[in-house]
């Protein structure tokens, strides 16, 4: 009974949340759209002329927003460089890259080399999240794997003076994901957006220039 009482709940909040709307409105697949608006609005983070890669891109709100913000090419396509990779299928989306499989194995690193060339991205982004067992361990666990495999991604593949955008929870290894951060990046800020919900411990973290560029 509880259980139907909450999937009650949350589909309410859901039809009547505002960013549900607005996104449905303006043609984004995903609230998650407002979220990165939001961030980018404040830190300036996606500029026209970026090589940019968006690690867990489906269902792909988040590359949409990127490719109105890189929008203007003379072709009418985009100033910059797109690249999605994610483990599920995506929806195309114009003018960007999109990778289908695990960027820790070479097939698909392959892939990405053959896209990036010799450049490397000014933007890392990250909306990935473990699926939940329910057991706090063992997904705060979770969730520090898939940051610490976004930094070591970024390692590799972004400039030295670019930035790494991830999502994390409060109530999953925050503290020790914070610390990962701050190890790796110069600059470190903690982000809750408007559009992440109130009762979510959703939050993301932004790290800035890389402490140790690879070589």
């Amino acid at each position: 009974m509880a259980k139907n009482k909450f999937n009650k709940n949350w589909i309410h909040d859901h039809i009547n949340d505002p960013y549900v709307k607005l996104a449905q409105k303006e043609g984004y697949r995903a609230r998650a759209a407002y979220k990165l608006k939001e961030i980018d609005e404040a830190e300036k983070l996606i500029k026209p002329g970026q090589v940019i890669v968006d690690l867990g891109c489906t269902p792909g709100s988040w590359g949409q927003y990127t490719r109105r913000k890189l929008a203007g090419g003379d072709d009418g396509g985009i100033k910059g460089t797109m690249i999605g990779l994610d483990l599920l299928p995506m929806e195309p989306i114009a003018d960007m890259h999109f990778i289908q499989g695990d960027f820790r194995e070479d097939e698909v690193l392959d892939q990405l080399a053959g896209i990036l060339g010799e450049r490397q991205a000014d933007l890392v982004l990250s909306d990935m999240a473990p699926n939940l067992s329910g057991i706090p361990t063992a997904d705060a666990a979770r969730m520090e794997h898939l940051i610490e495999i976004a930094i070591e991604f970024s390692q590799t593949h972004l400039k030295p003076s670019g930035a790494l955008l991830v999502k994390c929870f409060k109530d999953m290894g925050f503290t020790q994901i914070v610390e990962l951060f701050r190890q790796e990046f110069k600059v470190v800020k903690q982000i809750k957006p408007k559009a992440s919900r109130d009762k979510s411990s959703e939050i993301f973290l932004l790290g800035r220039g890389l402490k140790k560029p690879a070589s």
